[in-house]
Formats: C-alpha cells, structure tokens, sequence
C-alpha cells in the first residue's frame, strides 16, 4: 500500500503523524511511505531522515492525496484540502467530528473511508491511540492552570504548591480517566490540594490506591460540581464520550460563582468543550476571560511538546497503520474489532453512532459496508 505522511497545517501544529522510526517498520512490511517536504522538522525529524529509512519525499499535499492510498494526519483535515479527498482513500487520523458537522459532510460527500484514532478501543473499553495524548495533555492542563495563575496572566495570583503557612491552590478536576489521573498527579506532585471527580465508583475505588494523600476522591454530581468550582482555582475538564460531544458541566451562570481570576482548562474542546462557555484557543492566543474567569481552550495541547507527542503517537497508532495497509482496511475491520470501532464515515455513510447522534443524521452499521 502507499501511505502518504502529511504536514500539519492546523494553526500551531507541530506533530507529525509518523517518525523514521516508524517508517523504517512501514518499509519492512513491504509498503511504500510518501512524506510531506519538512513535515517533520517542527518535531525534529529532518527530512533526510525520513530518506534514510527509505521514505519518498513530495512536495506537496496534492501529490500525497493523488498518490497515496491511506492518508494519515495528526489533525483532522482542513478546508485547503477538503477536494483532494478520493473515493475509497483511507483518511485515518483524528477526527472528532461529533463537534464538526461541516468537515463531516465533506468526508460524506467524498465517498472516503475515514478511521478516526479517537474511537478505536479496546475489549476493555479503554482508547488505545487517544490515551498518549491524553496523557500529554493532562500533565500539561497543570502546567498551563499554573501559569494562567499568574497576576501577570490574569490569574487570582495563588502559588499552586503553596508555601509553608500558607494554604496550597486547590485544583477540581473533573472526569478521571487518562486526562484527569495525569492532571491530578502533576497538581498532587506541585502540592496543591486537589479534588478528582468521576461518576464510576469502580474507578474511584481504583483511584483511592494509586493516588496520593492530598488527592481527595468524590462522586461527579452537579451538586458538587456547583460546590467545589467556588473554591478552585483551577479546574480541568477532562471528561470523555467516545467519539460524542461532551456534556456541558459548567454553565454560564455556574460560572458567575467562581473566583475572579480562577482559571479553566478545557481538554474536552476537541469534542465541543464540557464548559458552555468553551471556545476553541490556540497556543499564540490560548486564554481569554468571561465574568473573570480565564478560560485555556487550546484544541491541540499536545502540539506544543511535539517531540515527546510525535514519539508517543507513532508508538501507539503504528500497529493499526500496519495492519491496515496489511490487510486492506475491510479486512482490517472484519477481522480486528479494535479497528472497526475506528470508522466513523465511510462510503458516504455515518458509521459511527454517536457521530450520527450528535448531528441528527442517519446511522449505518460498519458491518453492512465490510
């Protein structure tokens, strides 16, 4: 199979889908790799580089959708190349397109088949090719909750850690899977007192044994939601639906009974944000304030540690790419669940339910089409 890398052209993009590394495995497998000219030099991968591991370099993103038979990204394609999208080419990336009803009836009308990393996921529930990022991008909700803080940033001027005789931050994080357990260990490792909320006690329970004592572990309910947000100074939203919109946690008016000055942190903004008053940022622009509160809706966390977020990536998205480009992507799906959980649209069919749920449009099983 010919397998196109791209360059990101999403604002501020620095990833990129795959290392020399990983295209030295792809060569192995008998497949021919065709990447984009500096595609990976933002994460650190000359393109001589990507040569030396037998990559052919093109210089244009035209020339990898008129050549490749799969396409893989980081980021969900944008406008400039919605018309090089062909019948039957393999779009396989993130796509999130419960919150995107336009780039979703261009994948419709192209006739591709679009595997979304997202909604690949294991038998036991978990998402396989989503998990690394959201491992970035918890530990980095800190940092960036830290830093927007800051008097100068706007922030209520509180020292997440605290110092001796005075009280640490306190940090609500609410969702506490792979986003919220990375967040609350990097606002535990600063000190601050934290509050990890899920709606699953057999989560809870598990989270009670690995995390620390400054960590306090409570049902997610509105109630307490409307409770702890005012007293935080930092809040993360980190709840996930695979591929669906996030529920909105906080509301406008929720918002009003905040601290001036306290700061929210959005990573569910890929999926429509869990906040009503989320609006996607990015990292040149990344917070803006409503009724006080600073709001951090970066939709790309991950792309400002590129180095660390490219290496994690290729890590967990390489075997499904081999198998796909093995296989061929309807024998992919029959034989592997995993991966037939991973189409959304394909032969101009939504085959993903939540997508269809969220934007009202029919379903189709992926099983009527492999």
């Amino acid at each position: 199979m010919i397998v196109g890398i791209l360059k990101e052209i999403k604002t501020e993009e620095n990833r990129v889908s795959m290392t020399p590394a990983g295209v030295e495995i792809m060569k192995q497998h008998g497949h021919t790799i065709l990447v984009e000219k500096s595609a990976g030099i933002a994460s650190g991968f000359e393109d001589v580089e990507y040569v030396k591991q037998g990559a052919d370099i093109v210089d244009t993103p035209s020339e990898i959708f008129s050549r490749a038979d799969m396409v893989m990204h980081v980021k969900e394609p944008l406008p400039p190349e919605y018309t090089l999208i062909r019948p039957g080419q393999i779009i396989f990336t993130y796509l999130h397109l419960a919150a995107a009803e336009e780039l979703t009836q261009v994948l419709l009308k192209s006739g591709s088949v679009n595997i979304a990393y997202e909604t690949i996921q294991k038998p036991d529930g978990s998402l396989p090719l989503l998990t690394p990022m959201s491992e970035v991008a918890g530990r980095m909700a800190i940092q960036q909750g830290a830093k927007y803080l800051e008097m100068a940033q706007g922030g209520d001027g509180v020292l997440l850690g605290g110092v001796p005789g005075v009280d640490p931050g306190m940090v609500v994080i609410i969702g506490g899977g792979i986003v919220g357990i990375n967040a609350a260990k990097m606002a535990c490792g600063l000190g601050a007192k934290v509050y990890l909320l899920d709606r699953s006690l057999d989560r809870l329970r598990y989270l009670s044994d690995v995390m620390p004592s400054n960590c306090f572990l409570l049902m997610s309910t509105p109630a307490t939601i409307r409770d702890l947000i005012t007293r935080a100074d930092v809040v993360v939203g980190a709840v996930l639906i695979p591929g669906a919109k996030a529920p909105k946690l906080i509301t406008r008016d929720m918002l009003k009974t905040m601290k001036r000055g306290a700061v929210l942190v959005d990573v569910a903004i890929d999926q429509g944000g869990c906040f009503e008053t989320s609006r996607p940022t990015t990292h040149s622009n990344p917070i803006y304030t409503i009724d006080g509160v600073v709001h951090y809706c970066v939709a790309n966390m991950p792309g400002a540690v590129a180095k660390t977020s490219t290496m994690a990536l290729t890590n967990a998205t390489l075997p499904y790419a081999i198998e796909i480009a093995d296989k061929g992507w309807q024998r992919a799906m029959r034989e592997n669940r995993e991966i037939r959980l991973g189409a959304n649209v394909v032969n101009g069919k939504i085959t993903y339910r939540g997508v269809a749920e969220a934007l009202g449009l029919d379903y189709t099983a992926i099983d009527e089409l492999i």
